[in-house]
């Protein structure tokens, strides 16, 4: 969900997994992301310093469309898009600056379709959220607080909500701190926002963000979570398996065992829907009928 400065070393990754030439997991790949001039400031440089950013600055509608070619020409699967910055919780809701007009949001967005592809909206707070559905981005990623309207329109849409529960958690409370600036309260607002997209009917696909947390902790943390919240363990497990292949456009390729599917598994030394945490805990992972063992194991 892109490279923080990498350019396009996740194409680069892709295609030497797809290749054989490393083993890995199947991955689509976002790139370099898109924000405005300011709102990704690259800090503690001096300014005259032209530095790699973690994201790719675009300002006004051509701009946006040049550099959503760019990324697809680079071989980006989607297009990930920063819709706002800065967030408050202070009337406990959480609101955010969005960051693109809407003429630059909607030419992203126009261009991307245009070219078959989909747009990932990171949208924390009510205006980011609503700005990425008023440009009909295809998913909100976190969507710390999504109005009830809001949520309206994402089941009429088909958009697809990816609320990466566990690093506010690890944020607010592992990590000993606030979390962000403006957050307090926000994991509390995050689960209820949960809740009500659940009850409305908005379609759940599993995320972590991981990265944001270290690499060493394990992001199936994310399930419990989702259960905690409201999901069943059969619907945690649906949003990472069924509904995530779904969100991608390949469930006739994966997400389900079935014929004619790749021989994609993963096994657990218990009942994930009797103990969803259990999840943490694989030992067993197999891609296109190939086992991938690690290392001690037998």
């Amino acid at each position: 969900m892109e490279t923080e400065g990498a350019y396009y070393a996740d194409v680069s990754i892709r295609d030497a997994i797809k290749q054989g030439v490393i083993p890995g997991p199947r991955m689509l790949v976002v790139t370099r992301a898109l924000d405005v001039t300011g709102a990704y400031a690259l800090l503690g440089y001096d300014p005259a310093l032209k530095l790699p950013h973690g994201v790719q600055v675009v300002d006004g509608p051509d701009a946006c469309r040049r550099a959503v070619r760019e990324q697809i020409g680079n071989g980006a699967d989607w297009i990930k898009v920063y819709a706002d910055q800065r967030v408050s919780t202070a009337d406990g809701v959480v609101h955010s600056i969005p960051t693109f007009t809407p003429e630059e949001f909607h030419a992203i967005v126009d261009e991307t379709h245009r070219e078959h592809h989909k747009v990932a909206a990171h949208a924390m707070g009510l205006e980011g959220v609503h700005s990425a559905l008023e440009a009909g981005a295809d998913s909100i990623e976190h969507g710390a607080y999504i109005a009830d309207d809001d949520l309206k329109t994402m089941v009429a849409h088909g958009t697809w909500y990816v609320p990466t529960l566990y690093i506010f958690v690890y944020a607010e409370e592992i990590h000993q701190a606030s979390g962000f600036p403006g957050w307090e309260g926000g994991v509390a607002i995050h689960a209820e926002t949960f809740r009500r997209a659940l009850n409305s009917g908005v379609k759940i696909a599993f995320g972590t963000d991981v990265g944001g947390f270290e690499w060493s902790i394990n992001p199936a943390k994310e399930f419990p979570l989702m259960v905690k919240y409201g999901m069943t363990p059969a619907q945690a497990l649906r949003a990472a398996t069924v509904s995530g292949a779904d969100l991608v456009d390949m469930k006739n390729q994966f997400g389900s065992v079935e014929p004619g599917k790749f021989a994609d598994l993963v096994a657990v030394s218990g009942n994930p829907l009797k103990d969803i945490s259990i999840l943490e805990n694989v030992n067993f992972v197999m891609k296109e009928g190939v086992v991938f063992k690690q290392p001690g194991r037998h």
